[in-house]
């Protein structure tokens, strides 16, 4: 099981970013997922979360209705659209997968390489 977090970069506040995560090596419809990011010196945040399906998706509060969470199980890849970013979006953003859990715990049993967003002027 692999997975793969791309996208990141520097921005501005009020841009917009679009992470990316590839999965291999297992069946990515079988699977929930989650974005999680790690602020410096804070500890790791569940961001949003998508079920098996792509059916059911979650927020936390500081994220919702700026961010959109999507996968495309054809190509085995998970999206997390980041829209009107503020600099307190401003972390690694790290990918999980997992067969038996959804949430925004840190339950996921399969964690990516994180991708590092920055948001300032």
């Amino acid at each position: 099981v692999q997975l793969q977090a791309s996208g990141g970069g520097l921005v501005q506040p009020g841009g917009s970013l679009r992470l990316s995560c590839a999965t291999s090596g297992f069946t990515l419809d079988e699977y929930d997922v989650g974005w999680f990011r790690q602020a410096p010196g804070k500890g790791r945040e569940g961001v949003s979360c998508i079920s098996s399906s792509g059916g059911i998706t979650y927020y936390t509060d500081s994220v919702r209705g700026r961010f959109t969470i999507s996968k495309d199980n054809a190509k085995n890849i998970v999206y997390l659209q980041m829209n009107n970013l503020k600099p307190e979006d401003t972390a690694v953003y790290y990918c999980a997968a997992d067969p038996n859990y959804y949430g925004l715990n840190s339950r996921y049993d399969f964690w990516g390489q994180g991708t590092l967003v920055t948001v300032s002027s």
